[in-house]
């Protein structure tokens, strides 16, 4: 993993930390590794931590005051951060020792042609992990017709070339192992681009935003959940143990302010701050949170622009419908190419987001 270029504003802002959190394989239901690291990172952070049923890590901090604590019980504030990307499982290994794929997440199998992927054995041991290529099945470009050229292929096309022979293949290989692409993390210009920005932001964000705490007189809970690219599954179970007063779900979302893509349609805009997500395919998130949040922004002189999603969701979503209900707002990063190897975010919008969570966090009683 090469390090980044030098740069006062990148070690500032622990951006080397955004690049392990991108370049660790984790997939829905394999999340292992990502978990540990974020153990790691956050050692000394928590009066408690503990893994729930679903793999969910969830950090408790109780409330850490200026001055006398009162006898009032304290807010509790959950914040949301899903752990897992889009990526591939092992659904079948042929004859030949060619693998072929089951999607975890949702991809645009545009983005897939002749990628290096990593198969991983192990959830839990990188040592184990093995190089392949993924292409779609099919005739290269010499021999074939103009209707296979402009063919897009599904995802059940692709298959992974490990370049051994198949009973090689098949001892250490299984169907259900993990498959990810492999990606470079990088700096271009004022942003940082590499796969799975969705969601590592959101963990870097909430690891960043406690780091600089001093005091606060809220318990917060902060839940690194599972499986949210394949429908939210792990956050609602978390929230329903908490019991949480108030939820800070934190994603990504799509900045489309390039060309090609009306203005009306573009989410969110790369340089106007944190967004504050209005609603999107599956939340509307609480209003009254919504102008709280944006009125803070204001105060505190911090970047932010509303923004609604038409389709897709978060873990609010989960959080928000889980017993009874909760109050939930979702906190989104703008995110050019979103669901590529490319995903690509503003540092001064990454920024704002962890600016604006720390505030909250610190005046909310």
């Amino acid at each position: 993993m090469a390090p980044l270029p030098a740069s006062r504003y990148i070690a500032a802002m622990n951006i080397p930390l955004l690049q392990r959190l991108c370049q660790t394989p984790a997939i829905a239901g394999q999340e292992h590794r990502l978990r540990d690291l974020i153990l790691a990172e956050t050692r000394g952070f928590f009066d408690e931590t503990r893994i729930d049923a679903m793999g969910s890590l969830i950090g408790v901090r109780r409330p850490r005051p200026v001055g006398k604590s009162t006898n009032q019980k304290p807010l509790k504030v959950m914040l949301a951060a899903h752990m897992d990307q889009i990526g591939f499982v092992v659904r079948h290994i042929d004859d030949k020792g060619f693998l072929r794929l089951q999607n975890v997440g949702g991809f645009d199998t545009r983005n897939l042609f002749a990628r290096l992927v990593s198969v991983c054995p192990d959830p839990r041991n990188p040592a184990l992990d093995l190089p392949g290529v993924m292409n779609p099945g099919g005739k290269p470009i010499h021999i074939a017709s103009e209707a296979d050229k402009n063919k897009v292929p599904d995802i059940n096309e692709f298959v992974v070339d490990m370049g051994l022979p198949a009973d090689q293949v098949k001892k250490k290989v299984k169907i259900g192992d993990m498959v990810v692409i492999r990606a470079d993390f990088t700096q271009v210009g004022k942003t940082v681009v590499g796969q799975c920005m969705d969601n590592r932001v959101a963990c870097w964000v909430a690891i960043e935003a406690l780091r600089t705490l001093e005091s606060h007189g809220c318990e917060i809970h902060c839940v690194f959940t599972v499986q949210e690219e394949v429908g939210c599954r792990g956050a609602g179970p978390a929230s329903y143990g908490i019991s949480p007063d108030i939820v800070i779900s934190l994603d990504t979302t799509l900045a489309v302010d390039t060309p090609g893509v009306p203005d009306d349609q573009r989410v969110s805009k790369q340089g106007d701050g944190v967004g504050l997500l209005v609603m999107d395919g599956t939340m509307i998130s609480d209003n009254d949170l919504v102008c709280e949040f944006e009125s803070l922004a204001k105060k505190k002189k911090i970047k932010a622009q509303r923004t609604i999603l038409p389709r897709g969701g978060n873990d609010g979503f989960a959080i928000q419908k889980t017993a009874a209900g909760f109050r939930v707002i979702t906190l989104v990063c703008p995110c050019r190419y979103i669901h590529t190897i490319t995903e690509m975010i503003l540092l001064d919008d990454l920024k704002t987001t962890k600016d604006l969570l720390a505030a909250y966090l610190t005046q909310v009683k």
